[in-house]
């Protein structure tokens, strides 16, 4: 039986741009968002510490499923319930009734701007139960590439990666979700949205096309191959997933440069690490950025002979 809550406030963030404490009304829960690793302009310690603390007791429950080596601080905290990504592929399937019951009454949500997140939201509302049925499932075939979502979930994922930074779309599909899907003309704007999706990835084959792929000898890293492309003079001008993604149909390891950044990509279930090659303690291990003067040592790492990389990086 669908338990009623309080429908809270909603706040849209990310790992690295969390809200002020005090711009959260009431007491709080966060979904979705993983602590910040080094590479998220401070880390922990400067983008994610603040606002737990900030909220003190008013932090009803953080519930986030993104590996981090500071979990373990908080694992005899009853308000956080913290995962792998390996043992949960994405946030909702943890948000049950137990839990929600648990943290009690809550007056603001904060959630990570993609599906997973914002699914977490509404399931929340809707006091632990699916906004649909398989919309769970949505959620980590979504967040891991791995498995196919059904047609509402695509629907729902192409909008919002059409306009992940558009709040008023994302406040609509969490009132959308949160209702069970039971108005129709719900859909117009979120349909409408996921339209504009198909231009961007029309120019993201184009770009795509200039991925090149250096084959790697046999070493200490389960892979055999690398695409790298550097798309920073088309910056803003792609679908950085589907980007990522069409590296890894060319090879197990998209290197995907873009100015300041670069960005590490292979399946979900590669058993790749990008977190342990590169040394860092939070995130999903494959799927990393790092600062682009890391280029150089990213491919290293990944075992690209020194004039493949020469090459690429030409």
């Amino acid at each position: 039986m669908l338990r009623a809550v309080k429908q809270p406030a909603l706040a849209f963030a990310t790992p690295r741009k969390l809200p002020k404490a005090a711009s959260l009304a009431g007491r709080v829960v966060v979904l979705d968002i993983a602590f910040a690793s080094e590479v998220s302009g401070g880390g922990f310690e400067k983008v994610t510490l603040p606002l737990i603390h900030g909220l003190g007791e008013r932090l009803a429950m953080w519930i986030d499923h993104h590996d981090h080596v500071r979990h373990a601080d908080y694992a005899g905290d009853p308000r956080f319930l913290l995962s792998t990504k390996a043992e949960h592929g994405a946030c909702p399937e943890m948000v049950t009734p137990e839990c929600v019951v648990r943290a009690g009454p809550v007056d603001t949500i904060v959630c990570h701007t993609d599906f997973d997140g914002l699914a977490s939201a509404a399931k929340w509302i809707r006091g632990g139960v699916e906004p649909y049925p398989g919309a769970d499932d949505d959620a980590r075939a979504i967040d891991t590439r791995v498995g196919k979502p059904s047609p509402v979930g695509l629907r729902f994922d192409r909008a919002i990666r059409a306009r992940w930074r558009d709040h008023g779309l994302l406040g609509l599909v969490v009132r959308h979700l949160a209702a069970g899907l039971e108005d129709p003309a719900l859909w117009v704007p979120i349909d409408e949205a996921a339209r504009e999706l198909a231009v961007v990835e029309e120019r993201t084959r184009r770009i795509a096309e200039r991925y090149r792929v250096v084959d790697v000898g046999p070493g200490r890293l389960p892979l055999d191959s690398v695409a790298f492309l550097d798309a920073t003079r088309d910056h803003g001008r792609y679908d950085k997933t589907a980007l990522l993604l069409a590296g890894q149909s060319r090879a197990t390891v998209a290197v995907l440069v873009d100015g300041d950044n670069v960005t590490l990509a292979a399946p979900f279930d590669s058993g790749l690490d990008f977190l342990a090659l590169l040394g860092l303690s939070g995130g999903m291990p494959t799927l990393v950025s790092v600062p682009v003067r890391r280029t150089a040592e990213a491919l290293s790492g990944l075992g690209v002979a020194p004039g493949d990389a020469a090459l690429l990086l030409g």
